[in-house]
């Protein structure tokens, strides 16, 4: 068996001490398994006195120093944020150090300098963790798929918003509610933002997307729109279609007759209960992945969580450390596709519209002539009580949408629309 690999491990939060217990619990097995024996050589912390339960030489608030150390092979990142994890972790890959992290907000920030690095360095860059906790998706994409053409990745990626959606469906509570249930149970941060308005979803799309497309995305090339403005009416508009309201991560590839491009995008959407996302219900995130030979793969399990995210971390680590023994290395950044990433208004998809309307003769005339003047086909349409609590509910053909956006101002200047109550995208068939 080769000579000990030293870990530093940065951050001991929820995740972090699920790292150490797994490598402490499973240190025969994991040496067994990498041929060399993993050894803790440091734990970067904030505050030294509330991990008392640490051998104190293995503890130190100096994480830069930690990292270029010469006893540290790897270096284990769970802090999360950008600065200054960014600087340890390019300090770390510059003295020679592989790393493995669960940051998707750098990564999706500014993954093209973390990716350089380690390719002028021969450092690897390990990250399953950053995407759905102990679901494999990103070396998946990056080794078993890397012989197909992929063309869609489709999921749900933040168990936060999907316990809440899922809550709102089973039990009829509105959005405040549920977000409060999940708070008590742990599945929301106190400050759910992240979660909510669907940055942490973002980033993780952004990730995806990058890997299965072999172009860079960035957070900021993803489309974002969180939960807030779900609504019971909503949920229950989706029931009466057969449906159920989901927040989705989708990116696609699509060719027309300008060539290639990516489209990348986060938000609620109707999906009819026929389809297998629909059944992805409370904490738990699932993923499709679309290729062309492979077809449809999905992957379901738990997305977050202390031990779920450490396995995730635990097997980049093994990996690594492989690396290591075998004097090998990993897949590095893939981006030599260069797509164009595609603006939001050119996505195509169907439109679920929910409009409170006065009561009389013409309406639907009016209305109907607004969508066919932005060349947006109805395909449904029904109306919901009388008078003063009448409500029209659209459903369109698949439209651009910036077509459907045109169309909505418009509805919104008409007189005979008191309000445009709601506006969802209806993906898959229905």
């Amino acid at each position: 068996m080769s000579k000990r690999i030293g870990v530093a491990l940065l951050g001991r939060g929820v995740v972090g001490s699920q790292v150490m217990r797994l490598l402490d619990e499973q240190a025969a097995d994991l040496a067994a398994r990498v041929g060399a024996p993993l050894e803790l050589v440091g734990v970067a912390v904030r505050r030294p006195q509330r991990h008392k339960d640490i051998p104190a030489h293995l503890l130190t608030t100096d994480a830069e120093s930690l990292v270029t150390r010469d006893d540290v092979d790897i270096v284990v990142e769970v802090i999360g944020g950008i600065e200054p994890t960014r600087s340890f972790l390019l300090a770390a890959m510059k003295a020679g150090k592989s790393v493995v992290t669960a940051n998707k907000a750098l990564l999706a920030e500014d993954g093209a300098t973390m990716h350089a690095v380690a390719r002028e360095t021969g450092a690897d860059l390990y990250f399953e963790a950053a995407v759905a906790g102990a679901i494999p998706l990103v070396r998946p994409l990056q080794e078993s798929l890397v012989g197909d053409r992929v063309n869609a990745v489709l999921g749900i990626v933040n168990g936060t918003t999907n316990y809440v959606l899922s809550r709102m469906d089973e039990t009829g509570a509105s959005f405040g509610e549920a977000l409060e249930e999940a708070t008590a149970l742990g599945y929301a941060e106190a400050d759910p933002t992240s979660d909510i308005d669907g940055f942490d979803a973002a980033a993780k799309a952004a990730i995806l997307a990058g890997l299965a497309f072999h172009t860079r995305v960035t957070a900021a090339d993803v489309y974002r729109e969180g939960i807030a403005d779900v609504t019971a009416a909503d949920i229950a508009s989706a029931k009466s279609m057969g449906c159920v309201v989901k927040m989705l991560a989708i990116c696609e590839r699509t060719t027309d007759a300008d060539g290639e491009s990516v489209g990348v995008r986060v938000h609620p959407a109707m999906i009819p209960r026929s389809h297998p996302l629909a059944s992805v219900n409370g904490a738990f995130n699932a993923v499709f992945v679309r290729g062309e030979a492979s077809g449809e793969l999905m992957f379901y399990g738990q997305g977050a969580g202390g031990a779920p995210t450490a396995s995730a971390v635990l097997g980049d680590l093994v990996a690594v450390a492989r690396n290591r023994v075998s004097r090998g290395r990993g897949a590095g950044e893939s981006a030599y596709a260069d797509l164009r990433i595609r603006s939001m208004g050119e996505t195509q998809t169907r439109y679920h519209v929910s409009l409170d309307v006065v009561d009389r003769a013409g309406v639907l005339a009016a209305v109907a002539h607004a969508f066919a003047e932005h060349d947006v086909s109805i395909s449904t349409v029904r109306q919901v009580g009388r008078g003063e609590d009448a409500t029209l509910v659209l459903v369109t053909h698949v439209a651009t949408d910036a077509a459907l956006s045109r169309t909505i101002d418009d509805l919104r200047r008409f007189d005979v629309v008191r309000e445009v109550a709601s506006v969802m995208r209806v993906e898959g068939e229905t």
